[in-house]
């Protein structure tokens, strides 16, 4: 799954420490989304739209339909 975290964090100057307070993860769970490792379950998916006030489309695509 391919995500826009990393560029909406950065827009926003914030660190993955920060992202992963504001969500309640932990930083390493923030970096794995990042990098493709790791895909959010679906509430963490909507506690980000709501923190960035995007829609989890908006943040998250499905590989296969792009």
């Amino acid at each position: 799954m391919r995500n826009r975290l990393k560029v909406l964090r950065a827009e926003r100057d914030w660190t993955q420490a920060q992202l992963a307070a504001a969500l309640e993860v932990s930083r390493q769970t923030i970096n794995a989304i990042e990098t493709g490792k790791f895909d959010p379950s679906l509430p963490l998916a909507f506690k980000a739209a709501r923190l960035f006030d995007l829609t989890i489309e908006e943040i998250f695509q499905d590989e296969a339909a792009s």
